[in-house]
């Protein structure tokens, strides 16, 4: 009870905030104030639009806090949860590399270096057959073509090199829905852009339920490049995870949203299968909409978090997949679970309320499902239109 009202106490500043924010432009914009475009807003936020959250368009925190630097990083890998974009190369605004006008959906309105850098730790890439080369595109009539292609593989593949260069603490994890059929193709593209410096190797992978290592020794052994692909033949032929040896997954799109259901994906196994150590969630459309993905990444997915952490035998995601990831009024950013001093599981939730930076609520089981329902029951219907910068 009392967690409920420090919530609604929380909800009720944040309300008084909004009432009294004023305008303001030229980097000026602090925290929740009104905007009408990036450049208003201090560094470290972005002017963004919610309606289920606040009204027209304020300055919310881009980044999430880095949980290994909050935390720490001396649990095993499955213990943490990571932000995953749905179709990460799917980038509003992202330049024709074929000459001809694309015609197909966006997922994400940040390019991928940006979207590391505010937190993302785990990218869904599509990898096709295109060009002589491996390319990231969208499909029609499951082929690649000019007007569905985004890019080649090795510019994004570069991007997350990049960035585990500049950041050696860090761990990204790609998962592919993969269609290359090239002898070799993707590990010629992960050898030229020297991702394989940071492989974690497929045979220290555990199997039959076993926890991962502890994220402090793969920082430690430079191993902090995950890959899953959806083909099961290139674990054996190019050393790459297969995905769902290794995690189950809930169905995509608009069948894995229908409240009060988190079933497995026709590929995965069921979601309560313990000898699959990681879980990953979808939450997104079939047809992606940046306002209808504010309303999606609220207390609909908190909802749905809390659905499949039953699905999956009372284990919370490790991969929660989101369009347009930017956009939500809420955002759990990890849960990670560890053992009490008396042995019993003890779970640290941290939430990110109105883009503000990360509250510590750590609990006992009954408490942080307690916190989850509050969050969950929460719902803030505002009509206001966005205001369009």
């Amino acid at each position: 009870m009392k967690t409920r009202q420090n919530f609604v106490f929380l909800l009720s500043v944040v309300a008084a905030v909004f009432s009294v924010a004023k305008a303001c432009s030229n980097g000026q914009c602090k925290l929740l104030d009104e905007c009408s475009m990036d450049a208003d807003c201090e560094a470290g936020l972005y002017c963004g639009c919610c309606p289920q959250g606040f009204s027209g368009s304020r300055c919310i925190r881009s980044a999430i806090t880095d949980q290994f630097k909050l935390l720490n990083n001396s649990l095993p890998f499955n213990k943490y949860a990571f932000l995953t974009t749905h179709n990460a190369f799917a980038i509003e605004g992202e330049p024709s590399h074929t000459a001809i006008p694309r015609v197909t959906f966006n997922n994400q309105e940040d390019n991928v270096t940006q979207q590391l850098n505010n937190g993302v730790r785990a990218l869904m890439l599509d990898t096709y057959d295109f060009k002589d080369d491996v390319w990231l595109c969208h499909s029609f009539n499951g082929q690649c073509h000019d007007f569905t292609a985004f890019e080649p593989a090795i510019d994004t593949l570069k991007e997350v090199e990049a960035f585990l260069s500049a950041n050696p603490s860090e761990i990204v994890t790609l998962i592919l829905e993969d269609y290359v059929e090239a002898p070799n193709g993707l590990t010629n593209v992960f050898n030229a852009s020297g991702l394989k410096n940071y492989w974690f190797p497929v045979t220290s992978m555990p199997k039959n339920g076993q926890d991962w290592p502890l994220v402090s020794d793969m920082v430690a052994n430079n191993q902090r490049l995950l890959v899953f692909t959806s083909k099961s033949e290139k674990e054996q032929s190019e050393g790459i995870a297969y995905q769902w040896n290794y995690m189950v997954e809930n169905q995509y799109g608009d069948d894995g949203m229908k409240e009060g259901s988190c079933s497995n994906r026709g590929e995965s196994s069921p979601l309560d299968d313990k000898t699959k150590s990681l879980v990953l969630v979808n939450y997104f459309a079939s047809i992606p909409f940046k306002l209808e993905s504010c309303e999606n990444n609220s207390g609909n997915l908190i909802n749905m978090l809390y659905t499949c952490h039953g699905a999956a035998a009372n284990r919370w995601a490790n991969f929660v997949a989101v369009d347009f990831y930017k956009a939500r009024p809420f955002f759990p950013c990890l849960i990670t679970t560890e053992k009490g001093v008396k042995g019993e599981d003890r779970f640290k939730l941290w939430t990110i309320s109105m883009g503000s930076s990360c509250v510590d609520v750590t609990m006992y089981m009954h408490v942080c499902q307690d916190h989850l329902q509050g969050l969950a029951s929460h719902r803030r219907h505002n009509t206001n239109s966005c205001n369009e910068a």
